[in-house]
C-alpha cells in the first residue's frame, strides 16, 4: 500500500500539472455531476432501460412495428408532460406511463388519478393511446419476461445500495488516546501540529469523559480519531507513514470544499483507496458538524492565531494551489532547509537523553518548532482568504465613501452549507431540510433609518424645467434626493446601484434634465447641439422607457425615439430627435458606423446605460465595447459625454464604477435591500427528487402550498413560468389541487357590486383560457394573448378579482404591476439563442422580484424562488450578491476589436492595448487576474498587464489576419481594415462565421447552397436539433422548404435551414421552442445575408450579389422568387393573389392591362383598379446604356436611368464644386520680364488689358476660353496672327470637360497658319500618354519632336499606397479616412512636408478640424508647427479667415478659391518655409502653385458636379497632377503619396496609376458652339467647309482610331462620312433653331446671323442667345431682366451642394423677389438668389455662398452686354435702358430703387439723414436756400471736390477710416459735360458748313429756336462730346479702373450711349464709350424718320458700372421735305468714315 499522494483527483482540481487554462475546472465539475445525476436516475426503470430492454429481447421483425408503438407513447407523454421540460421529462414520463400502464388494459379511475396526481390535468384521448401503445408491446412477452424486466431494475437497486445510503449514525464512543506526540520522519518527537491538534490539547482536555453528547464527537477530535485509526490499521506495513495532521488537513479541506457529497464521494475513494471505506462513510454523515464546529470555533487562541495569519499573509500573500503543494519565496526555502538541519540536530541531540540542557544562543534566535507553527498558521489561513488577496482589496475595507450604503460589507457574515456548498449568508436566516426540499428564508430587512442629512427634495423647489417634467409628482423619493445634487447641478460621471423598483428612471431623467439645461439660452432650447442614448438591455424596456421619457418631456418640446431592431429611425429622423432609447446592440451598431453619423455619435453629451449588471451575461462584451469606445472619443475629441450607470445591486461596485470613469467620492452611490420602497422577504427552495418527472411533481406540490399560504393570509400572488403554454398547465393543476385538498373556496374572487361588472367583462374575453380560469379566481399572462386580454387582466388583478395570477416575465418587464408574493416557479428558461434550457438570468430574477410588495399597502413583500436542489446555491449566491461580476469580453474580443479597426479608431498594437485598458475586463483582470489566465507572478511583474493586453491583441490580430478580416503587419504593429472585417463589423457578424465563410463561399453557389452556408453560421451554433422536435420539422420540410436542406432534420445545420426556409414560407408551427428559434434564425439570418451580399459586391462577383440581393429581399419580405411580387401590397386580398399567380399573371403583363380587363380575369370586377395601382407602384426603371472602349481593358459605361413607377414619396439628394485655376505669372514675371526683359501679359476672365498692351507684349500668358474668344475674331486680329510659338500646358487635357477648347484653338492655329503661311511652333506639355503618336501627329509633331515617358519617370522616384473605404455616401466616406490621413503623416513623413488634397472647401475645414481632434490625444499637439508660437500669434493676428486662425495654430494650413487673396498668400509662404507642415487644399492647387511636399494624400477621389447633381471621380489627370507633387526634388530621395478611395474604384486607379492611359477628344458635346463660332468668324461658309473643319481636330483623329468609343460602327470610307455629316447635320440643324445660322436654299451654304455672332463674341452658348430671343420683350423690367440673367445656360454648372435647397429657402424669406418654392434646387434659382442678395447685401448663409456669388458675378457682365445688345438688334428702347441699369446695380451691388448715396462705401440707409439736413453754411442772400442732398450728382457738386466739405457731413457718425474710403470713392466719381452736335448736309447751307450745334440746356417746347430743322429720309451723325470735370485735386497719372467695391474683377470705366424716342419707344443707335480721360467726341449715326413731322428723340449718356451718373437731353428734331439736290448728293461728311461701328 502506498502513501497517498497527490492523486488524480487532487490533480484535476489543482493547477499543478496542467498550466493557464482556468476552464477545465468547470468542464470536469459538469461532467461529474452529469455522471451522479445519471446514476441516480438509473436506480429507477427509465425510458433508455425500457428500450434496450425491448431491443435485447425481441427479433428484428418485430422491433419495427414496436418502434411505432414507443414513438406514441413518448408522444403522448409530450402531450401530457409538455415541451417547455426538455426531452429529459418527456422521457421519465413516458416511462411513468409505461410502467402505470404494463399491467393494465384500459385507463380505469385509478390510473387517471396517478397520472392526474403526477401531471396535472391532461388530455384523455394521450393516455388512452398510452395504454394501446403498452398493451401491443407487452403482447410480445409472457408475465415473466415483464417482471424479469421490472425486477431488473429492482434487484440492481438492491445491490447497488447507494453508498452511504443506510448508514444510521453510530453512537458507540471511540475510545480516543491523547498523544503527546507525533511521528515526525518515524522519530518520536513534540511539536506542535495544525488545527486538529490544537483543538485536541487545548478544546478537548476531557475528551474521553462518556458523558459527551454524541454530536460534539463529530468535530476536529472526531476527524483526528478517526484517520488516526485508519492509518494504524492500513498502513502498519508501511516503512513512511503519513502524519496524522497532514491527512487530517487534506481532508478537512476537502469537506469544506464547495462540492457535494456525490463528487466527495468519489475524490474520497481515490485518496484513501478501499480500504477506507469505513472513514469515507463517517466523513460524509458528519461532515457538516465536523466543518461547522471548526467554523465556529469559540477559542480566543485560535482566534488570535487567525489574526496573525492575515497579518502575515497580507504582507506576504501567496496563492496555494493543491492541498500538499507548497509555494516558498527562495527566502523561505533557506529557512526550510535551515529549519531541516536544526531539526535532525535537535532529534539526535534528544536521543542523548537531554544530557546538557544549554543551548547555545545562536540556537535560541531560531526555534524550528516555533518556525513550523508560523507556517502552519500561514497555511491554515491561506485556506480561509481568497486565493489572490491583493492589498487593495485590504485597504478597500477601510476606506468609507460617502454615499454607499451597504449593510452587508459591515455586517458580520455567518457561513452555512446550502446543498453541500459553503456560503456567507447574511444574518437571520432560516433553513429547513426535508425529504421533497431544502428552504432558505431570508427574513426581510428594516428601512434604513433617515440621515439628519438627508433632505428631501421637493418638485415645487426646483427650476421650471425641472417642474415641467415632473409635473404631478410632489417630492422625489429618497434614492433620488440622496443623488439629487450630483444628478442635477454636476456633470460627473455616475454609478447608481439599487434595487429594482427603488426608482432609477427618475434619477436617469435628472441627468436628462441636467444635460437640457445646459442648451437653455435666453428661455429657448438649443435642441440641435446635443443627444441622448438611453441604453435599456430590452426592447421591450426600451419601448416602456420610451413612452415614460415621451411623456414627461413633452412639455419641454423635447423628442425621444425608440432606436432598436424592431424600430428603425432614417437619419433625418435621428436628426429631429433629441433623446434616442435603444439597446446595446442596436447602439453598438450605430457607432460601429460612426462616422456615417458623424453628427450622431459627436453630439452625445449623455450616455444612460440601464442594468450594468449585464456586465458578467453574455451581452456584457456589447456594454464594454460602448463604453470603452465612448470613452475613448471622450479623450480624443476632448468632448465631454456624460456617462450614468444604473445597476441592480452588485457586489463589486468600485470595480465597475472604476470602468465607468466614476469619481468614488462624487459619483458612486450604492443602495442596498434597506432602501427598496417595500423591503423583500425572500425563499429559496432547491427541490430534491429521484428522477425529473418527481421534481416536476415535488414541485408543482411546493409550489401549490406557497400558494395556498399566501391566499390564506389575504395576499395575492404572482406565479412566474417560463413558457407561454406552462401558464394554462400550472393555473389548471394549481385548481386541480385546490379542488382535491377541498380548498378551493380560499380562492375564489370576493362577492360583491363589483365582481358582477367584472364577470360580464371577462366573458366578453375572446380568450377560452381566461373565460375559464376566472370563476376560480385564477388568470394567465403572457406576450401571445391579444393586448386587449392583458389589459383586462391586469385590470382584473390590480382590483383584487384575481387572487392568482399566472403569467410569463414579461410580465414584470413590461408592465408595472406589483403583487405582496411573488414566487417563480422553475428557472429552467428555453433560450433560442442558445438552442437548449438554460438558468433563468439573475437580471429576470431581480425584475420579478421587483414586483413583489405592494408599495401602498404592504409593509414588505415577498420573493419565492422554487427551483431544483442543485441550483439552489447558485441563485442564493447570486441573489446575495456573493460573486463578483467577471467580465466576457474575452469571449468576443476578436469581434470587438475588429470593429474598432474598421471604425478605424485602432490602427495599431499600441492603441489597441491602450483600448482594451478602457475596458471592464481590464478593471477585472488586474482584481482577479488568475481567472483571466494570468499567473500571480505575471501579475507582479507587470502590474498594468501590458505585456498580457499585448499578447492578447497580437493573438487576435493574427487571427484576424488569417481571417482576412484585417491586414496585420506584425513588424510595424499597424493594422488596417479590409472590406471583409468591415462587412463583418457593420453587420455584426462573428469571426468564426467569417471564417466559415471564407472555407465555404465562392461565386459559383446556387440558393440553396447560400442557405446551407448561412445555416453553419456561428451565430446559430447553440441551436440544437431535440428528439421531440424531429417530427414537427419533417412536416416542416415537407411542406414548406422550397430548396433542399443537407443535413436533414437530425442535424441542426439542417434544422436551421428549414426553419428559415419555413418562415420564408410563412409556415405555421407548434412547438414552442421550434417557434423561439425560428424567430431568432429569421433575424439573424437576414442580417447574414445581407453581409454575404456585400462580400459578394466586394469580391466583383456580380451573378453572386444579384442571387445574395434577392435572397435578402425573399428573407425580408417572407416571399419566394417566384411568388407574385404583388404579394408585397397588404391591401390586395390573399385569394386574388393566388389566382394571379395561378394565371400566371406578371407585372409587365399587368402593366399593358386594363383595369376591367385584370378585374374580369380575377373574377373580381371591381379589384382591377387596385391591382392596377400596386403594379404602377412597384419600382420598376428604364434603363439605357452605352459603353465606350478607353484601352483594351478598360471600358466606360454610361448608364441613364429613369423611373417608371408612381412615388408615394419624393427622394431628393443633393451637395460641392470646386473652384478653378489660378495662373502661374509670378514666377515669368521675374525670369522673362525682369531677367530678359521682355513684356509679359497676363489675359484671363479678370484680367482683360487694352489692346496696345496686348500688341506690344512678348509673352501673352493665358487660359483656354480666353484665347478662344480672343483668336475666334482672327482676321481683325493682328497680334492673333504674329503668334510663332504655342505652348499648351497640360495639354491631356483633351479629354476633359475643358478639352473641346484646347482642341479648337490647336486646329485654329493650324488653319490661320495654312492661311497666313507662316509657321507656328506648338509645344505640348502633358503627363504619359498610351496614344502619344496620336497626339503628336495631329500637332504636326515630327518623330524628332515627341518625348513619351513612362509614368515611373520621375526626378524623385515615388511611392504610392491606396486605400479603399466602404460607404455608400460621400461625407460620411470622407469622414472615415480622417483617422487613416492621420496615421499615414505619422507613419510616413512624422517630420517633413504633408500636402492633403480634398475636393470642396467644406472638406478643408472638416479635414482640418478632425486632425486637430487627432493632434489633441498626442504628448505634443503642436508638433506640426515649426516655428515660435507668440511669432505664430502675430502671423495669425493678420489672417480673416476665422478656421484658418484656429488650423495655423497647429502648423496645419487651409487652402482654396474662397479664401481672400492675401490669406491665401500667407498660407503658401508659411508651408513653402516649412513653418507648417501639413496643407489641405482643394485639388485646383495642384494645377495652380507648384508647392512640393513629401508626402500627399489624396483624400477621396470624386467631387460635387452641380451640373448633373451627383458626386463624378475627379479626371485621372488630376488624380496625376495631385500625386506629382510628392516629392521635393532638392529635399527627398522619395515621394510618397496615399491616396483614399471609394474602395469599388480601388483597382481602377491601381490599374491607372501605373500605366500611360489614352487621350480621347470629348469636342463632341460642345461641337455646335464651336461650329458657330468659326461660322460667325467668317472659316466656315458651307457644309463642305464644316467638314474640312472637323478634319482638323483631334476628335477626326481618335475617331479613326477608337471608333466604339464614339459610338461609330466601321470605320469604312462611307461610314464615316455619313456619320461626320450627320453629326454637322445635327448641330447646324440646332444652331438653326437657336437662331444663330440660317441654312441657305441650296442647303449648303451657311450665313452667320446677328445673335450667332453675339453668341461667338461674347463666349456664350447658343442655348442662352436663343433663350434671350424668346424672353426679351419690347419692355421687360428689370425683375423680368433678373430672372433671364439667372436662367443664362452660363449658370447651369453653378454647384447646389447638400441641404442648400434648405438654405437657399431660408435665403429667399429674406430677399425682394419672390420666387417658385420647388425650384430651390435649380442651379438657376441659387444664382438668382445669389444676385438679388449682392444686390440687397444680405448675410449670406455660409463662405461657400460668397465664392459662388463671384462665380455668378463673373459671369453676369457677359451676359448682360449680350441681352443688351440682342434688345438693341431689336430696337427695344425700355429693355435696353432697363438692361444698363441691371449692369449698373451688378456693379455697384445696390438696387435701382435705393438711393444712389447708398453706393457711397459705408453709408448706409440710417446715414441718409445726415444729407438730406445737412445746410451748407453760406452767408448773405443765399443762405438756407438750397434744398436737401438727395443723389451722387448732388453731393458732388456740393462738395465740390473739397474732403472736408463731405467730412462735416458724416463725422457725427462714421470715422475717420471709413470716412477715407467714402470720400475716396466719392473723389473717383466721373464728372462729364456733354456737348451734342448734329452732322449731315442741307440744301440751305452754304458748302462746308454742315454741323449745327443742338443746345443741352432745358428748354420750353414752344420755343421755336430749340426745333432744328433736318431732311426727312436722311443720314446724320449726332457728335457727342464728353469733357471730364477735374477737381485738380489728384495727383499723378489717373487709373481708369472705376471703383467698385462690391464687384469681384476690377472693371475699366465706360459708357454707354444711347438714342432712342422716347414715344414710339425705339431705341435708334447704341455706342459704348471707354474711359474719358479728359476729352472724348463720340459719333452715333442715325436715319430721319421718312414722314416730315417734329419728333423728339432723347440722348441717354449711362454709366456701364455707376448708379444715379445718369443724364439724359432732349434733341427735338423738325423733320421736312429734303430738296432733289440734297437726296441725290448723300455723301455723308467725313466724319461718318472714321465711324467705327461696335
Amino acid at each position: 500500500m502506498a502513501l497517498p499522494r497527490l492523486t488524480g483527483a487532487l490533480r484535476s482540481f489543482s493547477n499543478v500539472t496542467k498550466q493557464d487554462n482556468y476552464n477545465e475546472e468547470v468542464a470536469d465539475l459538469k461532467i461529474k455531476r452529469s455522471k451522479l445525476h445519471e446514476q441516480m436516475l438509473d436506480l429507477d426503470l427509465t425510458w433508455k432501460k425500457i428500450v434496450k430492454f425491448l431491443n435485447e429481447n425481441l427479433e428484428k421483425s418485430k422491433m419495427q412495428s414496436v418502434n411505432e408503438d414507443l414513438k406514441d407513447i413518448l408522444h403522448a407523454a409530450k402531450q401530457i408532460v409538455g415541451t417547455d421540460n426538455g426531452r429529459e421529462a418527456i422521457e421519465s414520463g413516458a416511462a411513468f406511463l409505461f410502467m402505470t400502464f404494463h399491467l393494465k388494459d384500459c385507463v380505469g379511475h385509478k390510473e387517471t388519478k396517478a397520472i392526474k396526481q403526477m401531471f396535472g390535468p391532461f388530455p384523455s384521448s394521450s393516455a388512452t393511446s398510452a395504454c394501446n401503445a403498452t398493451n401491443r408491446i407487452i403482447s410480445h412477452f409472457s408475465q415473466d419476461d415483464l417482471i424479469a424486466l421490472v425486477q431488473v431494475t429492482k434487484e440492481e437497486n438492491s445491490d447497488r445500495g447507494f453508498f452511504g445510503k443506510n448508514l444510521a449514525f453510530s453512537f458507540d464512543m471511540h475510545d480516543l488516546d491523547h498523544f503527546d506526540e507525533l511521528p515526525v520522519n518515524s522519530e518520536a518527537q513534540k511539536t506542535i501540529s495544525l488545527d486538529y491538534k490544537k483543538f485536541l490539547n487545548e478544546h478537548f482536555q476531557e475528551h474521553c469523559i462518556p458523558e459527551l453528547k454524541a454530536v460534539e464527537k463529530t468535530n476536529g477530535s472526531f476527524l483526528w480519531c478517526e484517520v488516526e485509526k485508519y492509518l494504524n490499521t492500513t498502513l502498519k506495513e508501511m516503512t513512511e507513514v503519513p502524519r496524522v495532521e497532514d491527512l487530517c488537513c487534506t481532508l478537512y479541506d476537502m469537506l469544506a470544499s464547495v462540492k457535494s457529497g456525490d463528487e466527495l464521494q468519489d475524490e474520497l475513494f481515490e485518496l484513501l483507496g478501499p480500504e477506507g471505506l469505513e472513514l469515507i462513510e463517517k466523513l460524509l454523515q458528519n461532515r457538516i458538524t465536523i466543518v461547522d464546529k471548526f467554523l465556529n470555533s469559540s477559542n480566543e487562541k485560535f482566534q488570535v492565531l487567525q489574526d496573525n495569519c492575515k497579518k502575515i499573509l497580507g504582507e506576504n500573500a501567496k496563492p496555494s494551489y493543491g492541498c500538499q503543494v507548497t509555494i516558498q519565496s527562495e527566502q523561505e526555502k533557506q529557512l526550510m532547509k535551515q529549519y531541516r538541519r536544526e531539526e535532525k540536530r535537535i532529534a539526535r541531540r534528544e536521543k542523548k537523553a537531554g544530557e546538557d540542557l544549554e543551548v547555545s544562543e545562536g540556537l535560541m534566535s531560531f526555534d524550528p518548532k516555533e518556525l513550523r507553527i508560523h507556517r502552519e498558521q500561514a497555511l491554515l489561513n491561506a485556506r480561509s482568504v481568497p486565493i489572490l488577496s491583493r492589498q487593495r482589496d485590504m485597504d478597500i475595507e477601510k476606506i468609507r465613501y460617502p454615499h454607499v450604503y451597504d449593510s452587508q460589507a459591515e455586517a458580520m457574515k455567518t457561513s452555512a452549507f446550502i446543498a453541500g456548498a459553503k456560503m456567507i449568508l447574511p444574518e437571520g436566516i432560516q433553513r429547513e431540510n426535508d425529504k421533497l426540499y431544502e428552504e432558505v428564508k431570508i427574513p426581510y430587512s428594516e428601512p434604513m433609518p433617515v440621515g439628519f442629512e438627508e433632505k428631501p427634495v421637493y418638485i415645487q423647489d426646483l427650476d421650471e424645467i425641472g417642474q415641467l417634467a415632473f409635473k404631478g409628482m410632489r417630492r422625489l423619493n429618497r434614492i433620488q434626493s440622496i443623488v439629487f445634487e450630483t444628478a442635477y447641478n454636476t456633470n460627473e460621471n455616475m454609478l447608481i446601484c439599487a434595487p429594482t423598483g427603488a426608482g432609477k428612471t427618475n434619477i436617469a431623467m435628472l441627468t436628462v434634465l441636467h444635460e437640457i439645461r445646459q442648451h437653455f439660452q435666453q428661455g429657448v432650447i438649443k435642441k440641435n447641439e446635443f443627444k441622448i442614448v438611453y441604453v435599456a438591455p430590452m426592447k421591450a424596456l426600451a419601448a416602456e422607457m420610451t413612452n415614460y421619457f415621451s411623456k414627461r418631456l413633452e412639455p419641454l418640446g423635447i423628442i425621444v425615439k425608440e432606436l432598436t431592431g424592431d424600430m428603425q429611425l432614417s437619419k433625418s429622423e435621428i436628426l429631429r430627435t433629441q433623446m434616442l432609447v435603444t439597446t446595446p446592440e442596436k447602439w453598438d451598431v450605430v457607432t460601429r458606423k460612426s462616422v456615417g453619423d458623424v453628427a450622431l455619435s459627436q453630439i452625445v453629451k449623455l450616455l444612460i446605460l440601464d442594468e450594468v449588471h449585464l456586465l458578467h451575461e453574455d451581452r456584457g462584451p456589447v456594454l464594454e465595447s460602448i463604453v470603452a469606445r465612448t470613452l475613448r472619443q471622450v479623450e480624443s475629441t476632448q468632448s465631454m459625454i456624460r456617462i450614468l450607470g444604473l445597476s441592480a445591486t452588485l457586489p463589486n461596485y468600485l470595480d465597475v464604477a472604476t470602468f465607468l470613469h466614476v469619481n468614488p467620492y462624487i459619483g458612486l452611490f450604492y443602495f442596498d435591500g434597506r432602501f427598496r420602497p417595500v423591503p423583500l422577504g425572500q425563499t429559496f427552495l432547491g427541490i430534491k427528487g429521484a428522477n425529473k418527472m418527481q421534481q416536476l411533481n415535488n414541485m408543482d406540490e411546493v409550489c401549490y402550498e406557497n400558494v395556498l399560504k399566501q391566499v390564506k393570509s389575504g395576499h395575492q400572488v404572482m406565479v412566474f413560468v417560463h413558457a407561454r403554454n406552462a401558464t394554462v398547465r400550472t393555473a389548471v393543476s394549481l385548481i386541480e389541487r385546490a379542488k382535491n385538498c377541498g380548498q378551493i373556496s380560499c380562492f375564489l374572487p370576493t362577492q360583491g357590486p363589483e365582481y358582477g361588472h367584472a364577470e360580464k367583462q371577462v366573458q366578453k374575453s375572446r380568450n377560452k383560457q381566461v373565460r375559464e380560469l376566472f370563476p376560480d379566481g385564477f388568470s394567465i399572462h403572457h406576450a401571445g394573448m391579444l393586448r386587449q386580454d392583458r389589459n383586462l387582466v391586469e385590470n382584473l388583478f390590480s382590483n383584487g378579482h384575481i387572487k392568482v395570477l399566472v403569467c410569463t416575465a414579461t410580465l414584470a418587464w413590461g408592465v408595472n404591476l406589483p403583487a405582496h408574493a411573488v414566487i417563480i416557479k422553475g428557472t429552467q428558461i428555453y433560450a433560442a439563442k442558445r438552442g437548449s434550457f438554460v438558468d433563468l438570468g439573475i437580471l429576470d430574477v431581480m425584475q420579478i422580484f421587483g414586483r413583489a410588495g405592494r408599495p401602498q399597502f404592504d409593509k414588505f413583500g415577498e420573493g419565492i424562488i422554487i427551483t431544483t436542489h442543485d441550483k439552489l446555491s447558485h441563485y442564493l449566491t447570486l441573489l446575495t450578491q456573493q460573486n463578483p461580476i467577471e467580465s466576457q469580453f474575452l469571449e468576443s474580443l476578436a469581434d470587438n476589436l475588429n470593429a474598432e479597426i474598421a471604425l478605424g479608431t485602432v490602427t495599431n498594437v499600441e492603441e489597441a492595448v491602450k483600448w482594451i485598458s478602457y475596458t471592464y475586463l481590464y478593471v477585472r483582470m488586474r482584481a482577479n487576474p488568475l481567472v483571466y489566465g494570468i499567473s500571480h507572478k505575471a501579475y507582479q511583474i507587470d502590474p498594468t498587464l501590458r505585456k498580457h493586453r499585448e499578447q492578447l491583441v497580437i493573438e487576435v490580430g493574427r487571427k484576424l489576419d488569417k481571417a482576412r478580416m484585417i491586414r496585420f503587419e506584425e513588424r510595424t504593429g499597424y493594422f488596417s481594415s479590409t472590406d471583409l472585417g468591415r462587412t463583418a463589423s457593420h453587420y455584426y457578424i462573428k469571426y468564426t462565421t467569417i471564417e466559415t465563410f471564407n472555407e465555404l463561399f465562392d461565386a459559383h453557389k446556387t440558393e440553396g447552397d447560400i442557405f446551407a452556408i448561412v445555416s453553419k453560421a456561428e451565430e446559430f451554433d447553440q441551436i440544437k436539433v431535440r428528439e421531440e422536435e424531429i417530427e414537427e420539422l419533417d412536416a416542416l420540410l415537407n411542406n414548406f422548404c422550397e430548396l433542399s436542406a443537407p443535413g436533414g432534420v437530425e442535424n441542426s445545420y439542417g434544422k436551421i435551414n428549414i426553419l428559415l426556409q419555413t418562415y420564408i414560407s410563412r409556415g405555421e408551427m407548434d412547438s414552442f421552442s421550434l417557434i423561439s428559434d425560428s424567430a431568432y434564425v429569421a433575424q439573424n439570418a437576414a442580417r447574414i445575408v445581407r453581409a454575404l451580399f456585400e462580400i459578394a459586391l466586394r469580391k466583383r462577383w456580380p451573378a453572386m450579389t444579384y442571387r445574395l440581393l434577392n435572397l435578402s429581399k425573399v428573407i425580408d419580405k417572407r416571399l419566394w422568387g417566384w411568388a407574385s411580387p404583388l404579394r408585397q401590397f397588404s391591401v390586395l386580398p390573399p385569394h386574388i393573389l393566388t389566382r394571379l399567380e395561378e394565371k400566371n399573371l406578371t407585372v409587365d403583363k399587368l402593366k399593358d392591362m386594363r383595369k376591367d380587363e385584370i378585374g374580369h380575369i380575377l373574377h373580381h370586377v371591381n379589384i382591377g383598379l387596385k391591382v392596377k395601382q400596386c403594379v404602377h407602384q412597384i419600382p420598376s426603371v428604364i434603363m439605357e446604356a452605352s459603353i465606350q472602349p478607353i484601352t483594351r481593358t478598360v471600358l466606360r459605361v454610361t448608364l441613364s436611368i429613369y423611373p417608371d413607377f408612381t412615388w408615394n414619396d419624393q427622394a431628393v439628394y443633393i451637395a460641392p464644386l470646386k473652384a478653378l485655376v489660378r495662373e502661374r505669372m509670378d514666377d515669368w514675371k521675374v525670369r522673362i520680364e525682369e531677367k530678359l526683359g521682355k513684356k509679359v501679359i497676363e489675359l484671363t476672365g479678370d484680367v482683360t488689358p487694352d489692346m496696345k498692351s496686348i500688341a506690344k507684349a512678348d509673352l501673352i500668358v493665358t487660359t483656354p476660353e480666353k484665347w478662344d474668344g480672343v483668336s475666334r475674331s482672327w482676321q481683325n486680329r493682328n497680334y492673333v496672327q504674329q503668334v510663332t510659338i504655342l505652348i499648351i500646358d497640360e495639354i491631356h487635357l483633351l479629354g476633359e470637360e475643358r478639352g473641346p477648347v484646347l482642341e479648337v484653338i490647336v486646329s485654329r492655329t493650324n488653319f490661320i497658319s495654312s492661311h497666313t503661311e507662316k509657321p507656328v511652333r506648338i509645344v505640348g506639355l502633358s503627363t504619359a500618354l498610351a496614344n502619344a503618336r496620336d497626339l503628336a501627329d495631329w500637332l504636326n509633331i515630327k518623330q524628332m519632336g515627341l518625348f513619351n515617358f513612362r509614368p515611373s519617370v520621375r526626378p524623385v522616384p515615388l511611392e504610392v499606397h491606396i486605400q479603399g473605404f466602404p460607404g455608400q455616401h460621400y461625407c460620411p466616406r470622407m469622414a472615415s479616412m480622417n483617422k487613416p490621413a492621420f496615421q499615414a503623416i505619422r507613419s510616413h513623413s512624422p517630420a517633413k512636408p504633408v500636402l492633403i488634397f480634398v475636393s470642396s472647401r467644406r472638406q478643408t475645414r472638416l479635414t482640418a478640424l478632425e486632425l486637430i481632434a487627432f493632434l489633441a490625444t498626442e504628448e505634443d499637439p503642436k508638433q506640426w508647427l515649426n516655428m515660435d508660437e507668440r511669432e505664430m500669434e502675430n502671423i495669425i493676428g493678420t489672417v480673416r479667415d476665422s478656421n484658418l486662425k484656429l488650423t495655423l495654430a497647429f502648423g496645419i494650413g487651409m487652402h482654396h478659391a474662397g479664401l481672400h487673396e492675401r490669406d491665401r498668400k500667407t498660407v503658401e509662404e508659411l508651408f513653402v518655409n516649412c513653418k507648417v507642415q501639413v496643407l489641405i487644399a482643394t485639388s485646383t492647387l495642384a494645377w495652380g502653385v507648384n508647392f512640393p511636399a513629401h508626402l500627399v494624400i489624396i483624400k477621396g477621389t470624386e467631387y460635387y458636379d452641380g451640373k448633373t447633381r451627383r458626386y463624378v471621380d475627379f479626371p485621372i489627370t488630376d488624380v496625376l497632377q495631385m500625386m506629382g507633387r510628392a516629392g521635393r526634388p532638392q529635399f527627398d530621395d522619395q515621394g510618397k503619396a496615399v491616396i483614399l478611395v471609394h474602395d469599388i474604384k480601388k483597382d481602377f486607379y491601381k490599374k491607372f496609376l501605373y500605366e500611360p492611359f489614352p487621350v480621347e477628344s470629348s469636342l463632341l458635346g460642345v461641337l455646335s458652339d464651336h461650329l458657330n463660332a468659326e461660322i460667325a468668324g467668317g472659316t466656315i461658309t458651307s457644309k463642305q467647309d464644316a467638314m474640312d473643319y472637323i478634319t482638323w481636330t483631334y476628335f477626326f483623329r481618335r475617331l479613326v482610331m477608337n471608333p466604339s468609343y464614339y459610338s461609330l460602327g466601321d470605320v469604312s470610307h462611307d461610314s464615316v462620312n455619313k456619320f461626320l455629316s450627320h453629326l454637322i447635320e445635327k448641330s447646324l440643324i440646332e444652331l438653326e433653331l437657336s437662331y444663330c445660322i440660317e441654312i441657305g436654299e441650296d442647303n449648303r451654304s451657311i450665313e452667320p446671323l446677328t445673335y450667332g455672332r453675339i453668341a461667338s463674341y461674347y463666349y456664350l452658348k447658343h442655348q442662352t442667345v436663343k433663350m434671350f430671343k424668346d424672353r426679351l420683350k419690347p419692355e421687360c423690367s428689370t425683375e423680368e431682366l433678373l430672372s433671364i440673367l439667372s436662367d443664362a445656360e452660363e449658370y447651369t454648372d453653378l454647384p447646389v451642394r447638400h441641404n442648400e435647397d434648405h438654405m437657399n429657402s431660408e435665403l429667399a424669406k429674406c430677399l425682394p423677389i419672390e420666387l417658385n418654392p420647388h425650384s430651390f434646387d435649380s442651379p438657376h434659382t441659387k444664382a438668382h438668389l445669389l444676385l438679388q442678395a449682392h444686390l440687397s447685401r444680405a448675410m449670406l448663409p455660409c463662405p461657400d455662398y460668397d465664392t459662388d456669388t463671384k462665380t455668378v458675378l463673373d459671369q453676369a457682365l457677359r451676359v448682360c452686354q449680350a441681352m443688351l445688345d440682342v434688345a438693341a438688334n431689336q430696337g427695344w428702347l425700355v429693355t435696353v435702358l432697363n438692361i444698363t441699369n441691371l449692369i449698373q446695380m451688378v456693379i455697384q451691388g445696390r438696387w435701382l430703387k435705393d438711393s444712389s448715396l447708398l453706393t457711397v462705401p459705408n453709408i448706409e440707409p440710417h446715414h441718409l439723414h445726415l444729407f438730406r439736413k445737412w445746410k451748407p453754411i453760406i452767408k448773405g442772400p443765399r443762405a438756407g436756400s438750397r434744398a436737401s442732398i438727395e443723389c451722387l450728382p448732388e453731393l458732388i457738386h456740393v462738395c465740390g471736390g473739397k474732403e472736408h466739405v463731405f467730412s462735416s457731413m458724416v463725422e457725427s457718425e462714421l470715422h475717420a477710416a471709413k470716412t477715407k474710403q467714402a470720400w475716396n470713392f466719392l473723389s473717383h466719381l466721373p464728372v462729364i459735360n456733354v456737348g451734342i452736335s448734329v452732322k449731315g448736309s442741307w440744301d440751305d447751307l452754304v458748302e462746308g458748313h454742315n454741323e449745327l450745334s443742338v443746345s443741352t440746356l432745358t428748354a420750353d417746347k414752344r420755343d421755336d429756336n430749340k426745333w432744328i430743322k433736318l431732311h426727312a429720309d436722311q443720314d446724320y451723325v449726332l457728335q457727342v462730346s464728353l469733357q471730364r470735370v477735374h477737381f485738380g485735386f489728384h495727383k499723378g497719372k489717373q487709373e481708369n479702373c472705376a471703383v467698385t467695391p462690391r464687384f469681384p474683377k476690377s472693371k475699366d470705366e465706360g459708357w454707354f450711349l444711347i438714342l432712342g424716342e422716347v414715344d414710339k419707344r425705339e431705341l435708334i443707335a447704341l455706342k459704348r464709350v471707354g474711359y474719358v480721360r479728359n476729352h472724348h467726341v463720340a459719333s452715333l449715326s442715325f436715319y430721319t424718320p421718312e414722314i416730315p413731322g417734329r419728333y423728339i428723340y432723347t440722348l441717354y449718356l449711362m454709366s456701364d458700372c455707376y448708379l444715379g451718373l445718369d443724364q439724359q437731353y432732349d434733341i427735338y428734331l423738325n423733320v421736312t421735305q429734303a430738296s432733289v439736290s440734297t437726296q441725290v448728293n448723300t455723301e455723308v461728311s467725313d466724319a461718318l468714315t472714321d465711324l467705327a461701328v461696335e
